[in-house]
């Protein structure tokens, strides 16, 4: 008879709610369904989720949790980025490294296992955050998978400096590179540049993008031509891209005719986008959130992610990605028939993307697993209900006992 590390017994993994058993052993799951093998240790879940650990795949620790320290004025895009610009020049490695923690930590009691941190470069920073996010991935590598994403937050080619850095880091080891077009003077100029970049280190890219409600120009043009002049399909993928949410359907059908032949995935950041965007009109505010389950059905894969949290873009969050896709869920008016793929967007699909490898809820994946207070995923999803407990490499990295309520004695 086998004999187990630990086995999960009594979990939900579906809709369906029958329940299976979840054999780890080392860093992978051994078996799964009705194992009549013994775990050296056993956990009863009683009924309740179990999922693949939550992949964030876009997420900006070096200037999150500012929200004290920066007299925060409610304004756009522009307004935020100019805010944080003037306080970076005192951000140190310690005060990013400490900030970043904090995010982390709530990510991984949220059921986070796997994250990319965008990672802003300019002369104001320097080399600062990427340093410190660089600790943060090797401190806290026992719980979460951390790449590291650098870019040009404002800009790149009027900014000659930029340039130096960006190279730099990724001769230090950048895992991904990222571009910013619509804070550059030659928007064009910056595309071509990121993409020469990217392929003499050979990395993936991943570009904010389009980030206005003005369907009459893009830039998204220019980085799918580019992608497959390149032979990057399946190496590209776009965040934000909210002026997709202002196309009539026959327009957007092209727009995802276009992104699937260039093979780039799509990542929609709600509570960003949301508190950003329409901030023009005084009544009949657009969502500015890009229809992400509708490219889906085109076949553009497509991911949900947190962005920022408790700073000027973004005076929200708790790390929770079930909170995000449960925003985005109500806001795109999804029902319960796409909450399974809602659920996607901050599991396969962003796994997909980022390229994990053994990712997954089958048997001989890493066990890297979230357990949710709930019956099935797509309550899991409607509730957001809380992480109980965590695995990373088929060590459990937190747990949380479920509510309990005290009624008065009799």
């Amino acid at each position: 008879m086998n004999s187990f590390e630990l086995v999960l017994r009594h979990a939900a993994i579906d809709d369906t709610k029958v329940l299976v058993d979840i054999a780890l052993s080392g860093n992978r799951i051994a078996a799964l369904g009705q194992v009549a093998g013994e775990g050296s240790a056993e956990i009863d879940l009683a009924g309740r989720v179990v999922l693949p650990g939550f992949v964030e795949s876009h997420i900006h620790l070096d200037k999150a949790c500012i929200l004290d320290r920066c007299g925060h004025v409610h304004g756009g895009l522009k307004n935020a980025i100019q805010m944080v610009s003037e306080m970076k020049t005192k951000f140190t490695v310690d005060d990013i490294y400490a900030r970043g923690a904090r995010v982390i930590e709530a990510a991984i009691t949220q059921g986070t296992t796997h994250m990319r941190a965008h990672t802003e470069l300019d002369p104001r920073i320097g080399l600062r955050g990427f340093e410190a996010i660089r600790a943060l991935k090797k401190d806290y590598a026992w719980a979460l998978d951390l790449s590291i994403c650098v870019f040009p937050q404002e800009g790149m080619t009027q900014v000659p400096e930029v340039e130096n850095l960006l190279l730099a880091a990724l001769d230090q080891g950048a895992d991904v590179l990222g571009g910013c077009p619509y804070t550059d003077t030659d928007p064009t100029l910056q595309i071509d540049r990121i993409f020469s970049f990217a392929r003499h280190f050979d990395v993936d890219l991943d570009f904010h993008l389009d980030f206005d409600l003005d369907p009459s120009w893009d830039h998204l043009g220019e980085v799918c031509r580019q992608t497959i002049a390149t032979g990057y399909q399946g190496r590209v993928a776009v965040g934000h891209v909210t002026k997709l949410s202002m196309l009539p359907p026959q327009e957007l059908a092209s727009a995802a005719w276009m992104l699937g032949d260039a093979g780039i995935a799509v990542t929609v950041l709600p509570s960003t986008d949301l508190y950003l965007m329409g901030r023009d009109h005084s009544f009949a505010v657009p969502r500015g959130l890009t229809p992400a389950h509708l490219l889906l059905e085109h076949g553009v894969p497509c991911a949900i992610a947190s962005n920022n949290l408790l700073n000027p873009f973004t005076p929200f969050g708790d790390a929770s990605l079930l909170r995000m896709a449960n925003l985005y869920a109500n806001v795109a008016q999804v029902g319960p028939e796409g909450f399974a793929r809602c659920l996607d967007m901050i599991t396969v699909l962003p796994a997909q993307m980022m390229k994990l490898k053994d990712y997954g809820l089958a048997v001989g994946c890493k066990a890297d697993l979230v357990v949710l207070d709930a019956a099935t995923p797509s309550e899991a999803l409607a509730a957001i209900s809380p992480a109980l407990m965590g695995f990373k490499n088929g060590r459990q990295t937190f747990s949380r006992k479920p509510a309990e309520i005290h009624f008065p004695l009799k």
